[in-house]
């Protein structure tokens, strides 16, 4: 949700803007921030993001001018002519006037080749490849924090000529999400409950906290009273895990166990009073939904410009390592074998950083 905030921009007349971003969760939730923003600051713009269509459901209380559209790209829109067929079709049904490219790959790069063909303006994301492979680089690193994926995909706006003022405020605005969503899974908060979340995996080995160490940081904070957690994953093999944590302690609940959907999963976290994440989808889902974010890195690094929204560095625990980081997706094999960027991080930083947000002083 978003106040709605008109600027000066739109010098090209703009009517009906085409916007792509497929690729991951984490990828596609970042647009969010920047599209929510740029659909009110021109409420007389029509724009249609083109995503995944497992991605639509992400864009809770879209903005009336934002349309979603799940484009199969693997199988219905493959390859070229696919590309070519789709934007045929969406400039017979939308009228297309320009295309903003948010995600720059071979797909989308055939995209705007159309759109050149066709005359209609374009402009992409700029990636910045060159200086995350000097902050990832084995030797001579330049640790500086570069540009963030929120603010390139604005810089993708004001060069179709969109500039667009931050008026997001999160999915809920001031609010949190509907009590009645996620009324399967638990009871809603009781005033002295403290709800905490965890979210221990990722897609990559380099981004994921040690099981053994993160049983430990569930175990001692499941004994606080009054606290509650949330465990948040999926897949069979984070489901049997998440089920073992969960059934040491009644206070503990995991998600895994059935498919919930986005909406309800992302109503759940809005209640949290904090979330653990790891550098993944749900550090970037529930920033969006204005929960405090307590993100683990490990080969990866907040100066690759992946944070979550708004997210603390305070409240961002890593270790200060001169070969982190190793990678910009963490998929890359450690090179010394054993990844002390997180199995060095002790358990009992995590949990005290979690005490700070659930036990009065």
């Amino acid at each position: 949700m978003a106040t709605n905030k008109n600027i000066s921009g739109n010098l090209r007349g703009l009517k009906n803007v085409l916007i792509a971003r497929f690729s991951a969760i984490g990828d596609v939730a970042m647009t969010i921030p920047v599209i929510y923003s740029v659909c009110h600051c021109y409420p007389d713009v029509n724009f249609y993001l083109a995503t995944r269509p497992s991605m639509t459901s992400i864009f809770i209380n879209a903005p009336k001018n934002l349309t979603l559209l799940g484009i199969d790209v693997k199988n219905e829109y493959k390859g070229l002519p696919g590309m070519r067929r789709l934007l045929k079709e969406l400039r017979k049904k939308y009228n297309i006037d320009a295309f903003v490219d948010l995600h720059d790959v071979l797909r989308t790069q055939m995209l705007r080749l159309m759109c050149f063909i066709n005359r209609i303006p374009s402009t992409h994301i700029n990636k910045g490849r060159g200086h995350k492979r000097a902050l990832t680089r084995r030797r001579n690193k330049v640790m500086l924090p570069l540009t963030s994926s929120i603010a390139r995909y604005r810089d993708a706006f004001f060069r179709i000529g969109l500039p667009s003022q931050e008026t997001f405020n999160g999915l809920y605005g001031d609010n949190k999400g509907d009590t009645d969503l996620f009324a399967k899974i638990t009871a809603p908060k009781q005033d002295e409950e403290r709800w905490v979340g965890f979210a221990p995996f990722a897609k990559h080995k380099g981004k994921i906290y040690p099981q053994h160490l993160m049983e430990k940081v569930i175990n001692e904070i499941a004994q606080i009273p009054s606290t509650k957690i949330f465990l948040f994953g999926g897949g069979d093999e984070e489901r049997d895990i998440l089920r073992k944590w969960a059934g040491q302690h009644e206070n503990v609940i995991s998600l895994a166990e059935e498919r919930y959907g986005f909406n309800i999963e992302m109503s759940l976290m809005s209640h949290l009073n904090v979330i653990v994440t790891m550098d993944s989808a749900n550090m970037h889902l529930a920033s969006l939904v204005n929960t405090t974010v307590i993100s683990i890195w490990g080969a990866t690094h907040p100066y690759c410009g992946f944070k979550g929204w708004r997210q603390n560095e305070s409240n961002m625990i890593q270790l200060p390592m001169t070969c982190r980081p190793c990678s910009v997706f963490g998929n890359k094999p450690c090179l010394s074998g054993d990844y002390q960027c997180l199995n060095a991080i002790p358990s009992q930083v995590i949990i005290e950083k979690i005490k700070t947000f659930i036990i009065k002083n």
